[in-house]
Parts: C-alpha cells; sequence; structure tokens
C-alpha cells in the first residue's frame, strides 16, 4: 500500500512538473488553432498564455503542486517506509535501534531523492519540451481543481513575493513566451512545412534572423572590385568615368586605395556642372563616408548607416587598410535577395549542368554556397573562392580539385589570382568524369 500512496505522489508531482514546462513552452498560436477547431480544453487554456496574470497564477499553482507533493512525499515515505525497515536492520545487520533507525532513513532518502528527480522531474520535463501542445492540454484537467485550491496561497505569496521585490527595488517581471533565435528559426520553417508561409515568406525571415551573423566582409565589393577615382582627378575626365560607371556613389582616395578620403555622388556631379562648370577637382566635391570595421555584424552596419543617413561604407581591415566597400543595397540584398537595377548587370548566379554539376561563382557567399549543396563547412574564409584557396594552403590553378565535407569542388575559371567559377558535385565524381574538370 506505501508503495502506491508513493508512486501516486511521484505522479502528482510529475503532473505539476509537466503542466509548469508546457505552459512555458508552447506555442500561443497552436493552442489559438486547436481552439479555433472546437477542442474545448484549448479554449479554457488559450486566455491563461495569453494573460500575463494568469499565465502568473498558473505557474505559481504548478510550483506550490510541486512543493507540497514533494514534502507529503518525504513525510509519508519516512513516517511508513523507514519504520518499516527499521527492524529489517536491526536483524539483519545487528545495528542498535537507533543507528538502525537512522539507516533506514537516509537509505529513504536516497531513494526518494533518485525517483523523485528521475520520474518527477526530468522525464515529465522532457516530455513536456518534446510534446509542449500535447503536453499543455493532458494537463489542464488536473491544473483546474488546482487553481481553485489554491487560490488563496497563490493571492497570499504572490503578495508577499511583490512586496519583497519592491524592498529590494527590483522590477517585477512576468511569466512571457521567450525564444532564441534558433528557436525562432525552428518555428518558422514549422510554420512553411505547415502551409501557413511560402517559400519566399520563410526564406526573408530566416535572412533576417541570420542577419546578425553576416559581417561586412561577407557582403561587400572587395577591394579589387572597387571602383573609385583619385582625389586630384579633374573633373571634367570624371565626367565620362562618371557616365560610363552603373553607380551613383564612387569612393575617393588619395595616392592609395587604401587611404579612401571620402565618396563622390553623382547628383554633386550633374549641380556642378548646372551652376557653376568651372574647372575644379573630385577633392571639392567630395563627401565624407562611413567606415566600418570588416568584422561588424550586417545589422549593426544597417543601424550606421541609418544613424548617420548614409549608403555607402568603408570596410577596414585590423590594420586599418581598405578591405572593400559596403553598400545599403548589399544590406537589403542580403534581406530580400539581388534585386539589381537598369545599369548594373546581374551578378553571376548558380547554373545548373547536364552532367549534375553546378556551376558557382567563385566569389558567392560560403554559406550560401552549404545552403545550396546541402552541406556544411568549417573555416573562416567568406567566399567559396577563398575556401578553397585556405583548403589547398596555395594559389589555385584551373581543374584543380578539393573534396570538402563530401563534396568535389572544381576550380573552373581564374581571374587573376581569384577564383571565377568553380564547379560542385556532393559525392564522389563518377568513374567516367574523373579526368574532366
Amino acid at each position: 500500500m506505501a508503495f502506491v500512496v508513493i508512486a501516486g505522489l511521484v505522479l502528482v508531482n510529475a503532473i505539476y512538473v509537466a503542466a509548469e514546462f508546457s505552459a512555458v513552452g508552447v506555442r500561443r498560436s497552436r493552442i489559438r488553432q486547436v481552439a479555433g477547431d472546437g477542442n474545448p480544453v484549448a479554449a479554457w487554456l488559450l486566455p491563461v498564455l495569453e494573460s500575463p496574470v494568469a499565465l502568473d497564477r498558473y505557474i505559481a499553482a504548478c510550483q506550490i503542486g510541486i512543493t507540497l507533493s514533494s514534502l507529503v512525499l518525504g513525510a509519508y515515505a519516512q513516517a511508513t517506509m523507514a519504520v518499516q525497515l527499521t527492524p529489517i536492520f536491526e536483524r539483519l545487520g545487528g545495528l542498535q535501534p537507533v543507528a538502525a533507525e537512522s539507516t533506514a532513513a537516509a537509505l529513504v532518502l536516497i531513494a526518494l531523492t533518485v525517483g523523485q528527480v528521475v520520474f518527477g522531474e526530468l522525464v515529465p520535463k522532457s516530455l513536456a519540451l518534446q510534446y509542449p501542445t500535447r503536453v499543455a492540454l493532458y494537463t489542464v484537467v488536473p491544473m483546474v481543481p488546482s487553481l481553485w485550491i489554491y487560490r488563496p496561497l497563490i493571492n497570499w505569496l504572490n503578495g508577499l513575493g511583490t512586496l519583497l521585490l519592491r524592498v529590494l527595488g527590483m522590477p517585477q517581471h512576468s511569466h512571457r513566451h521567450v525564444h532564441s533565435p534558433a528557436e525562432i528559426e525552428l518555428l518558422i520553417a514549422e510554420s512553411r512545412d505547415g502551409g501557413l508561409l511560402e517559400p519566399d515568406e520563410h526564406r526573408r525571415l530566416q535572412r533576417a534572423l541570420r542577419l546578425t551573423l553576416r559581417q561586412a566582409k561577407q557582403l561587400m565589393v572587395p577591394r579589387r572590385r572597387t571602383a573609385a577615382v583619385e582625389v586630384n582627378t579633374p573633373l571634367e575626365t570624371v565626367i565620362d568615368l562618371v557616365s560610363r560607371s552603373p553607380y551613383s556613389r564612387l569612393p575617393v582616395y588619395r595616392e592609395t586605395i587604401d587611404n579612401i578620403v571620402g565618396v563622390l555622388h553623382t547628383k554633386d556631379v550633374v549641380r556642378w556642372l548646372v551652376n557653376d562648370g568651372s574647372p575644379t577637382t573630385v577633392g571639392s566635391l567630395v563627401r565624407p563616408i562611413a567606415s566600418v570595421h570588416e568584422s561588424v555584424a550586417a545589422d549593426r552596419v544597417l543601424r550606421q548607416f541609418r544613424e548617420r543617413r548614409v549608403h555607402m561604407g568603408l570596410v577596414v581591415d585590423d590594420f586599418g587598410g581598405t578591405s572593400g566597400i559596403v553598400t545599403l543595397e548589399d544590406v537589403l540584398a542580403e534581406l530580400l535577395g539581388d534585386v539589381g537595377d537598369e545599369f548594373k548587370p546581374r551578378d553571376p548566379t548558380v547554373e545548373r549542368l547536364p552532367d549534375r554539376r553546378l556551376r558557382l561563382p567563385g566569389d558567392m557567399a560560403a554559406d550560401d554556397a552549404a545552403a545550396i549543396l546541402g552541406t556544411k563547412w568549417d573555416g573562416d574564409a567568406t567566399t567559396i573562392g577563398g575556401l578553397i584557396t585556405a583548403t589547398l594552403g596555395h594559389l589555385p590553378v584551373e581543374g584543380e580539385r578539393v573534396d570538402l565535407n563530401g563534396c568535389e569542388l572544381v576550380v573552373e575559371r581564374m581571374s587573376g589570382h581569384a577564383i571565377a567559377s568553380v564547379l560542385a558535385r556532393l559525392g564522389p565524381a563518377p568513374q567516367e568524369d574523373e579526368a574532366s574538370p
């Protein structure tokens, strides 16, 4: 009989633990959907989850239930199991009554602690976190009478806790459904799988969450591809350059591109032509340019652009040299994909070849390439070309191959010292393709 009562008290504790963790972890949108389908239990639970005060009372009832069931369990087990075990230890162990009683009490305490932690805490918590919706609905029924029975105690304890926080000068926070970026990304993926989000919507939300993980060096136009003008260049010469350039803003440097002094806006050139037109140099029209370190996250770059009301920033390395140029369009492209305009050619895209390989631009972000190929790569390189170069340990040549995490990468074309395009294939190459690049 004692075992049945102890098992029942452990079960009660497990129910309260499962109710607490499932109430905090369950998604309100899911409960709202179930309630809309006519589930009466979900309809009762939904107001609790949507009200911070009601959720506080719900959690408080769970905690009171856990405490009371644990205390009753300990007292009952000591009063029954320990008493029953004492004469056994006296007979078998030859212990004195006091020593036998202490040994029995200690043994019961250890057994209760192990059973309570495993079956009353860990198992229900794991189930609640793994199946929060189902567990939350199942535990509502026993929680209804608990809320009514514990109401006076909840009011008294909440009032005492609020008073103590005020005395200590600490703000009072209600229980809220807080999710990490990884959890939010998982929720978004589940919404896509459930048909609530279109693929394009899912992709934009996913990119927005990963904006803090992208650095300026992963978004910038690299130094070698930066179109810039020297500060002492006559504006008559610049006019021809501006007319042929697809860009409305050009970085301005003095002597070397590592010494960027500002940015030239084509509107300023037009105003000079219309209003004055007298001989002068670029230096008279140059505007200040914002600078960011290459390791700065994309969201901070966007914040700096907004605060300084600029559309272009200089990306510098650890030694103060020019790594490249990042623009507002580069940051927005990370969110929306490549937009482009009528003056600039489209960036090279992924091309599927008849032999089932993929042609990737060498300056494509390594993370994007890994996502397309369904693999994962380690390393500090930001582009797939840089990843290949870092893996080889030397400047590659056309036709050179590397294997990264089961993905075969072949350098198809070089542009100077940079990899222009890469052929990629998942898995080992067929025998007949071994001789071909």
